[in-house]
C-alpha cells in the first residue's frame, strides 16, 4: 500500500501544480476579456475596428482550460459540489466509504466513456485540421484535444483519491487537515 501511497502523492502533486498553473490562465482570460471590450468601444467611438475574432476566441479557449483542466484540481482540493444534504453529517469513515465508491462506481466510469465518446471527433479535428468558421479565428483541434487531456487528468486525481480512501479506511493514512490541502 505505501507503494500506491507514493503514486497517488505524485499524481497530487502534479495536479496541484497543474491547478496552480491553471489559475494564472484566469488572470490571462480576464486581462483578454477586458481588452476585447475596451477595443470594441473604443473602436466604435474612433470608429475604427480595433476588434479580432481571434480575441474572442481566445478569451473562451482560456475559459475553456480554466474549466476542463481545473477539473482534477477542484477533486483534488475537495472542493466540487456535492449534491448529498447528508454527507456533512457523516463520519470520516463513512465520508471515505462514500467517496470510494462514487470514484469507483460513477466517477471513473464516467470519465473513461467521456474519453472514449470524445476520441473520435477529437481525431477527426486533427485530421482535417479543424480551424474556426469565423475569419481569423483560432484553430479548433488543439482545444478539442484538452478534453482528452482533462478526462485524464481527472483519471488519474480519481485513483488518487481511491487510493486516499483506502489507506484512510485501512488507518494507513490520517484525514488530511483543511491546511494540507488548501494552497
Amino acid at each position: 500500500m505505501q507503494g500506491a501511497l507514493r503514486i497517488a502523492r505524485a499524481i497530487d502533486r502534479m495536479t496541484t501544480g497543474l491547478g496552480i498553473g491553471v489559475s494564472w490562465l484566469a488572470l490571462a482570460m480576464i486581462l483578454v476579456g477586458a481588452y476585447n471590450t475596451i477595443v470594441r468601444y473604443g473602436g466604435r467611438f474612433l470608429g475604427w475596428n480595433l476588434s479580432s475574432n481571434l480575441y474572442l476566441e481566445l478569451q473562451w479557449y482560456l475559459f475553456s482550460l480554466v474549466f476542463l483542466l481545473g477539473a482534477a484540481y477542484t477533486l483534488r482540493q475537495n472542493a466540487h459540489v456535492r449534491v448529498d444534504v447528508l454527507y456533512d453529517r457523516y463520519s470520516a469513515k463513512t465520508k471515505n466509504l462514500v467517496d470510494l465508491i462514487g470514484s469507483l462506481v460513477f466517477l471513473i466510469p464516467f470519465c473513461v466513456l467521456g474519453f472514449w465518446v470524445s476520441w473520435p471527433a477529437v481525431a477527426n479535428s486533427w485530421s482535417i485540421r479543424e480551424g474556426s468558421s469565423d475569419p481569423g479565428g483560432l484553430p479548433r483541434y488543439p482545444i478539442k484535444t484538452v478534453i482528452l487531456i482533462a478526462f485524464g487528468m481527472l483519471i488519474l486525481q480519481a485513483i488518487s483519491e481511491v487510493i486516499h480512501r483506502l489507506a484512510r479506511l485501512r488507518g494507513l493514512e490520517e484525514e488530511p487537515g483543511e491546511s494540507e490541502l488548501r494552497i
